[in-house]
């Protein structure tokens, strides 16, 4: 991780964009150096894919801010992430109902467009501004495959994504294609709010709720 962020911060910089790639190439025979970079999410870096910003390809990533020094072990040490008990893993479960907030999926149940796959929660923390200004990390529950981004030898089987494109109706239809010519989703701002509600953590979403309530 350190090693990648060295890299980064020196031969990448800020704004710029760089490959999955690149990155194997660089760090040639280490072991899930994608996922050494992942982390450096948790110290402050952060870094998006195509996920995050529409512009991007699937192999590509932009560095969009320099998070903690990760190579001054000092800093590295006091900005390390807090390992979350059992207890806080069962409750955060329990409060998402053991799905996952990003893309809904049950523990142990098959992803609609993978059915040999069945999803493996976790519980990952999240950074939440609250509306008096303050920040800080709450517990929320993720897939695997939600939280660690594609994965490099995932299929994308097109026979099926056309059928299932084929069973929706004209209307569907007319709104998919419309999205693949801008290259994004025209969502309202209504499906906005709700993604963005959804994506809270539990506790976020009772005070969103019952703000809401009155």
């Amino acid at each position: 991780m350190v090693r990648g962020a060295l890299w980064l911060a020196r031969e990448i910089g800020e704004g710029h964009i760089f490959t999955k790639e690149q990155v194997r190439r660089t760090f040639p025979g280490i072991s899930q150096i994608d996922r050494r970079i992942r982390d450096l999410r948790d110290y402050g870096w952060v870094i998006h894919t195509s996920s995050d910003d529409a512009r991007l390809r699937i192999d590509e990533q932009r560095l969009v801010k320099i998070g903690v020094p990760v190579w001054d072990s000092k800093a590295r040490r006091a900005a390390a992430p807090k390992s979350i008990s059992a207890k806080e893993r069962q409750a955060t479960l329990a409060a998402d109902d053991y799905q996952c907030v990003v893309c809904g999926v049950a523990g142990g149940e098959s992803y609609p467009d993978s059915p040999s796959d069945t999803a493996v929660l976790s519980v990952s923390r999240r950074t939440v501004q609250t509306p008096d200004g303050e920040t800080e990390d709450q517990l929320v529950t993720e897939c695997k495959r939600c939280r660690a981004g594609v994965a490099k030898d995932e299929v994308v089987d097109l026979d099926r994504l056309l059928s299932d494109i084929a069973g929706l109706d004209d209307t569907d239809q007319a709104r998919l294609l419309r999205w693949m010519r801008r290259g994004r989703r025209g969502a309202t701002p209504l499906d906005r709010a709700w993604t963005a509600y959804m994506r809270l953590p539990a506790r976020s979403r009772d005070e969103v709720r019952k703000k809401l309530e009155g």
